[in-house]
């Protein structure tokens, strides 16, 4: 399967929803991303390293694009979120409601792992909802 089709369709269909800004004026729109493009280094984001999953590459590369066209967004009240290294169903943690919050770089508990459940992604999500922090920013939470 060529994975630039799909990743461009979703690229452009993000956009879209983007300009379609006039619609949603008033209210906070939340994208989801991913850790890619959070620094992990001066001016060295973590899809950009050897370490980074190359598996990912693509699909973290369309997510980096789509928050450097978000950025230029000044109508829109906009949040990016992007979760933490580690945040997937293996994560056995449940809920817990709690969490650290970053903006542009991994956020890291005392074992130095970035690690979140998607439980707790739903708690940030709704408590960002419940009070907005976050107006045209990326950010991220960890442990």
């Amino acid at each position: 399967m060529d994975e630039s089709k799909p990743l461009r369709r979703f690229y452009q269909g993000f956009q879209n929803h983007s300009r379609s800004s006039e619609a949603i004026r008033g209210k906070t729109i939340y994208f989801i991303g991913g850790a890619g493009s959070l620094f992990v280094a001066p001016n060295v984001q973590a899809a950009d390293t050897p370490d980074f999953p190359k598996e990912y590459h693509s699909v973290a590369s369309a997510a980096r694009d789509y928050l450097n066209f978000i950025n230029e967004e000044k109508a829109l009240d906009w949040a990016f979120f992007s979760p933490a290294f580690e945040m997937h169903q293996g994560i056995t943690t449940g809920r817990t409601g709690k969490y650290r919050l970053g903006l542009e770089n991994p956020v890291f508990e005392e074992n130095q792992r970035s690690i979140l459940s998607v439980e707790d992604l739903t708690v940030v999500i709704a408590d960002d909802i419940e009070t907005p922090k976050h107006h045209q920013v990326r950010f991220t939470v960890a442990y």
